[in-house]
């Protein structure tokens, strides 16, 4: 144990840890927010290391209750501009920013002594391609979605895997993917993510499946998490004759959308949008609802499935990237198809036929192995190793 720690300590002096992420930044009152999930887990991986060099675009929005604070003493930051491929002016400009990410991503790569990427993403891709010349370094990627070779994926995302696995390009790599996918190289590791910690583990509330039950969806309101959908299960299931109560945590460019539908629909009694809470009151409204739905359209491993599962708060997910190993292959969730009538009768059947408190106890037994302790141990074993 000595010697293991005497080796980390040895190998992490004055490490200066490089992060090349696609997630704005904001900075204000002397600190660096970002997306809270990302912020999370990036404060794990700054606990051992010195020094962090954030390669990342800053900026001007607000902070709200979805950002948090970088806890480390010693960071700095190389701005970068914010690329974009959704509209032609944004293509030019990308193209016009490119060599200088290019060559603001060899400086930092150069003096960095771990070389971490977050991916997929457009300074991802780049990323994977300048790491390309320095294979001496020290580096890992998280590929944050979804690993499986089959799906259907844009070619950046191609490239980024294709770069990323192959260890004549990429040498010291270890790249962390959701799901085993029995991929050859030696480069992609199976890998998870956690929220709560082992001291939040309880004994999951004791649920009626037999009255009223209560769904919830928590994500972005965006056309790839499906929330209309979500909205129009609820809806469906409510015509049905089922005791039905939704209510959504997250936001959106699809909000306007979701009220107009809503209320057109006359559906106040038993839809409410929430917007963005903090993440107490979510993890309460996860502890006491029956269901979570997650129809998502691409995933790597979904935050919110594990967080329902934790609380016993049984999901229902579309059967995409590792999904179905989570869920157990039916046992410890409901898998469906994005198609509504499929979904719904799949949902019906099941609250009608199934043991949902087995369903719901081996959710969380499941999901309760994955804590932020074990995610911890993990993530420092990368850094000694």
């Amino acid at each position: 144990y000595f010697r293991e720690e005497f080796r980390f300590l040895f190998k992490s002096f004055n490490m200066t840890f490089a992060i090349i992420t696609h997630v704005p930044h904001i900075y204000k009152n002397e600190n660096f927010y970002a997306y809270a999930p990302y912020v999370r887990e990036m404060n794990v991986w700054g606990k051992y290391v010195d020094n962090i060099e954030l390669v990342a675009s800053i900026s001007k929005k607000e902070i709200s209750s979805i950002h948090l604070p970088y806890t480390h003493s010693a960071i700095s930051i190389t701005k970068i501009p914010s690329i974009s491929l959704t509209s032609y002016s944004e293509v030019i400009k990308s193209l016009v920013a490119f060599p200088i990410i290019i060559f603001k991503l060899f400086l930092v790569m150069r003096k960095a002594d771990h070389i971490h990427l977050r991916c997929p993403g457009n300074i991802g891709l780049i990323g994977c391609m300048v790491q390309v010349l320095f294979p001496n370094k020290l580096k890992t990627a998280k590929y944050a979605g979804n690993w499986d070779p089959m799906a259907k994926q844009p070619l950046s995302y191609r490239i980024q895997k294709w770069i990323l696995s192959n260890t004549l390009l990429t040498k010291n790599m270890k790249v962390l993917v959701y799901g085993d996918w029995g991929v050859a190289s030696k480069n992609v590791v199976s890998f998870f993510t956690a929220t709560f910690h082992a001291s939040e583990i309880e004994i999951p509330l004791e649920r009626n499946y037999r009255d009223a039950l209560n769904f919830i969806f928590v994500g972005g309101l965006v056309n790839g998490k499906r929330p209309l959908f979500v909205i129009k299960v609820v809806e469906a299931l409510h015509e049905q004759g089922h005791k039905v109560k939704l209510d959504t945590f997250g936001d959106g460019v699809l909000k306007t959308e979701l009220e107009q539908y809503i209320s057109k629909h006359n559906l106040e009694a038993i839809i409410t949008l929430h917007g963005n809470q903090s993440k107490d009151l979510i993890k309460e409204a996860l502890r006491k609802a029956h269901f979570l739905i997650s129809p998502s359209k691409s995933e790597g491993w979904p935050k919110a499935v594990a967080e329902a599962m934790f609380f016993g708060t049984i999901p229902i997910a579309t059967s995409i990237s590792c999904v179905p190993t989570m869920l157990d292959f039916g046992n410890r969730g409901i898998l469906i198809e994005p198609i509504l009538e499929n979904a719904v009768s799949k949902i019906s059947n099941t609250i009608k036929n199934k043991n949902l408190k087995r369903m719901s106890k081996l959710a969380s037994e499941w999901s309760q192995n994955f804590t932020l302790e074990y995610f911890e141990g993990e993530i420092k074993k990368l850094l000694i190793d």
